[in-house]
């Protein structure tokens, strides 16, 4: 079950991942500067999403950003402990 728990964290980072690098080809296409600088911080690229971003589908964008993240990163951590890793 641990190992389910993994599979299924990683599909969501892998979401939350293509979901970024959707927002990242935006920021490189409106400025270079705003690309590179969302390239090296992230927390400048979620301010990017919210603030400049103007795609189709923002409001889901963002969520699969910030949830697919977090929700992979707890079933990962979840699935983790549950396959006994000690």
């Amino acid at each position: 079950m641990g190992a389910v728990l993994m599979i299924l964290g990683v599909v969501f980072c892998i979401a939350s991942a293509v979901c970024s690098i959707i927002v990242l080809i935006d920021a490189f296409r409106n400025e270079i500067w705003k690309g590179v600088l969302g390239l090296l911080c992230g927390l400048y690229l979620l301010i990017y999403a919210f603030t400049e971003y103007d795609g189709d589908n923002k409001t889901m964008i963002i969520l699969g950003i910030l949830l697919g993240g977090l929700i992979g990163g707890a079933l990962m951590g979840a699935g983790g402990a549950m396959s006994g890793a000690r």
